[in-house]
C-alpha cells in the first residue's frame, strides 16, 4: 500500500497499490510512516513521496469513504487533516514525485509537500471535484489558496483543468519535470539539496510559512 525506505538522509514513501486511492487503511499506514519519519529527522533529512506506474494518487476511495458512517466518517476526516498538517509541518524538505495522475485528494496530497516534480511525458494533476460533483472543504480550499497563485487556484477549482507537467510548471502547480526513469532521482536530489539545513530553524520557518494553511485545519497543536 505504502512502502517505506530510507536512503541515507532521504525518507522515501512509495504508494504502490494501483490507483493509490485514499481510504482508512491507507491513512493508518501513512500515519505509521509519518511517526517513523518524525522520529528520524535529526541531522540531514528529507522526504520524497512517490507513486508507481500510472497513478500518483487517484484521490479518495469513493465507495469506501461514502460508506463510512458516524464515528468512522468523523475519524476519516480527522485523520486526513492530521496527515495534511503533519506533512506541512515536517521540519524537513518534502518533495512529491508525481509519477502519474494526481486527481482530487491526490492533488491535495502533492500540494501538502514543499515541492512537486512531475513526470514529463505522462500524467495530469487536477483539482477534479467540479466534474465529480464533490465540494471542497474550507481546510483544503485554504491549502489551495496558500500554495497556488490566485489565478491558478481559481482555474483549477472552477474548471477542473488537467495540467500536464509543462502546464503545471507554467502555472505554479509544479516545480520541475523529469523523465519516467529520472523522476525519483530528481526528487531525491532536490530533497538532498535542502537536507543539510539546520532542523530547528527549517521547521520554524515552515511553520510560519504554512501557518495559515495549517490553521484552516484547526489542528495547530498537532505535533
Amino acid at each position: 500500500m505504502i512502502e517505506y525506505a530510507r536512503e541515507g538522509a532521504i525518507h522515501i514513501l512509495t504508494m504502490n497499490a494501483g490507483p493509490n486511492v485514499i481510504n482508512p487503511d491507507w491513512q493508518t499506514r501513512m500515519l505509521e510512516i509519518l511517526d517513523i519519519v518524525e522520529e528520524g529527522t535529526e541531522g540531514d533529512s528529507g522526504l520524497v513521496l512517490a507513486g508507481e506506474g500510472k497513478f500518483f494518487s487517484n484521490g479518495l476511495d469513493v465507495p469506501v469513504v461514502m460508506g463510512l458512517e458516524g464515528d468512522d466518517r468523523t475519524r476519516f476526516g480527522a485523520q486526513m487533516g492530521q496527515i495534511m498538517v503533519r506533512l506541512l509541518r515536517l521540519p524537513v524538505p518534502t518533495v512529491a514525485a508525481v509519477n502519474g495522475h494526481a486527481f482530487a485528494a491526490g492533488a491535495f496530497l502533492a500540494l501538502a509537500c514543499d515541492y512537486r516534480i512531475m513526470r514529463e511525458d505522462r500524467g495530469w494533476i487536477s483539482i477534479s471535484e467540479v466534474d465529480a460533483g464533490v465540494p471542497i472543504g474550507a481546510p483544503m480550499m485554504g491549502l489551495l489558496r496558500d500554495k497556488l497563485p490566485p489565478s491558478t487556484a481559481r482555474d483549477a477549482v472552477l474548471s477542473g483543468k488537467r495540467y500536464t507537467a509543462e502546464e503545471a510548471m507554467a502555472s505554479g502547480f509544479a516545480d520541475g519535470k523529469a523523465s519516467e526513469e529520472g523522476l525519483l532521482e530528481e526528487a531525491k536530489a532536490l530533497a538532498q539539496s535542502l537536507a543539510t539545513k539546520e532542523r530547528r530553524i527549517f521547521g520554524t520557518l515552515k511553520r510560519s510559512l504554512y501557518a495559515q494553511a495549517v490553521a484552516g485545519f484547526g489542528l495547530e497543536n498537532e505535533r
